[in-house]
């Protein structure tokens, strides 16, 4: 791994903290937050690609693990892993490896709706694949509650993908991270 790979990975780590700075908007009927950090995973591996994208929520996630409050809401620290958000947390490594493999198949050629499936693929479904069961699990509603509850956060979701679209595609015009299959860029 370069140096440049791990500035990187460092900078998207940063960015997720960044995002957690945002207020969490809270759904009553699930008690899970709406929250910016999980356009922070689209971006990791929609611009970084698969592997690093998924190195960086790794380093996020154990910074967070490790008691820095980073989550937004100021949480942190393995009480997150007992919370009804457990399923949603764990699923950002999943989720940012999708996202990146997709974007990673689309490029050189990237547009803004291959971008959004991507990030909708690994954002979105992935992300409630692993979410939704941790929420019946921590919080013993049934997996169809939660997965009801959870349609609250389509819209904003939907809105998230879009925005992280729009980044990947300009960050991938400008200064391509994702290198190709046979073409190394120079940098």
């Amino acid at each position: 791994m370069s140096t440049r790979d791990i500035v990187f990975i460092a900078l998207f780590a940063a960015l997720m903290a960044v995002l957690g700075t945002f207020p969490a908007l809270q759904v009553p009927v699930i008690n899970v937050p709406i929250t910016a950090q999980s356009m922070g995973v689209m971006l990791a591996g929609g611009v970084l690609g698969a592997r690093r994208g998924t190195l960086a929520v790794l380093l996020f996630m154990v910074i967070v693990l490790a008691g820095l409050p980073l989550l937004s809401g100021g949480r942190g620290g393995l009480a997150v892993l007992a919370g009804p958000t457990v399923g949603f947390f764990l699923g950002w490594l999943p989720a940012a490896f999708v996202t990146g493999a997709l974007v990673e198949r689309a490029s050189p050629k990237l547009h803004f709706v291959s971008a959004f499936v991507a990030a909708t693929a690994g954002g979105i479904l992935v992300l409630y694949a692993c979410g939704i069961p941790g929420i019946s699990l921590v919080t013993g509603a049934p997996l169809l509650m939660a997965a009801k509850g959870s349609l609250a956060f389509i819209p904003g979701d939907l809105v998230k993908a879009g925005l992280a679209a729009a980044i990947m595609v300009t960050v991938s015009k400008a200064y391509p991270l994702i290198e190709t299959r046979g073409v190394h860029r120079a940098g």
